[in-house]
């Protein structure tokens, strides 16, 4: 049941991703990143809400937030601290690199998260997901081939590095769900609301120096409706994922792997709608990491 709630969340990923691009579009990267958590934020307050007043009636639906003590605030915390620095990394290097360069990197994240698996967790690899994953990375360079085509020198260009920084945040914080899931048992809902409060606190602070005091950045920022759609599919994508995260058969490893089956969404679809180049070439290796993820769902 785990795999198919991970391909849910991968469904939601590649519709975010997708949204995303088109939110940070010669737009101003933090507000934007702000209004998709505010608006993830309210998806979740009617529930905080109702869990006061109405308890047995949340708990029914499944929904019900519960109350946590200070420890277990300051572990999400952590969470929001290593998922904001993730973020602003990633957004930034969305903003100027194609879609179909930066989610194929992107997807090299189960690659962190699967050394961490053996490291921290002890989950046993067979020889099919070494194949798989190695796999993901060899593919992943072909993609950084293709990258010079269309100007972009993998080793001079700073996004590049911006969003390889992204990934890795981004498997730390993976493998630091499990904990908050699997160790400390918090639910999805609880988890998502609280971490996008602090997430938002973080980013305030942020914007309090980088954008509210500079006129031009406030002018340059662009209300667009893909903004709310991008914080509601996120929080959509981490609930399924939370939710595979729950069963203790599940493999950090693996599900990270799966939700990699959003590349199809974003490199297929994104590159038809942004009308980015070499489309043709980028599936090459595109196949190449949907092969790596199916030798690993295959073992």
């Amino acid at each position: 049941m785990w795999m198919y709630l991970g391909l849910l969340s991968a469904l939601f990923l590649g519709l975010h991703n997708l949204c995303k691009k088109h939110a940070v579009n010669n737009n101003e990267v933090f507000p934007v990143l702000l209004g998709t958590l505010i608006a993830g934020f309210l998806v979740f307050l009617p529930f905080y809400i109702g869990s006061h007043y109405f308890p047995e009636y949340l708990k029914e639906l499944g929904f019900f937030i519960n109350d946590i003590s200070w420890q277990y605030h300051g572990f999400i915390m952590i969470k929001s601290m290593i998922m904001a620095a993730s973020w602003i990394l990633a957004y930034q290097a969305l903003k100027n690199l194609p879609i179909t360069i930066v989610t194929p990197i992107r997807s090299a994240g189960p690659f962190f998260t699967f050394i961490g698996a053996i490291f921290i967790y002890n989950e046993k690899p067979t020889p099919f997901q070494w194949i798989g994953f190695f796999l993901i990375i060899f593919s992943v360079f072909l993609y950084s081939k293709i990258g010079k085509k269309e100007g972009i020198v993998f080793k001079k260009n700073k996004w590049i590095y911006a969003i390889i920084g992204a990934t890795f945040l981004g498997a730390s914080s993976g493998l630091y769900d499990k904990f908050l899931i699997q160790t400390l048992t918090l639910t999805p809902q609880t988890l998502q609301f609280w971490f996008c409060w602090y997430t938002i606190i973080i980013l305030l602070i942020i914007l309090s120096i980088t954008f509210f005091p500079n006129k031009e950045k406030r002018n340059n920022f662009k209300f667009r409706w893909s903004i709310i759609a991008v914080g509601v599919l996120l929080q959509a994508a981490d609930y399924f994922y939370f939710k595979a995260l729950q069963d203790p058969e599940a493999l950090i490893m693996l599900l990270s792997a799966i939700k990699r089956s959003q590349l199809i969404i974003a490199v297929v679809i994104g590159g038809l709608i942004f009308k980015e180049r070499n489309k043709r070439k980028k599936l090459v290796p595109l196949f190449g990491i949907l092969l790596g993820v199916f030798l690993i769902l295959y073992s």
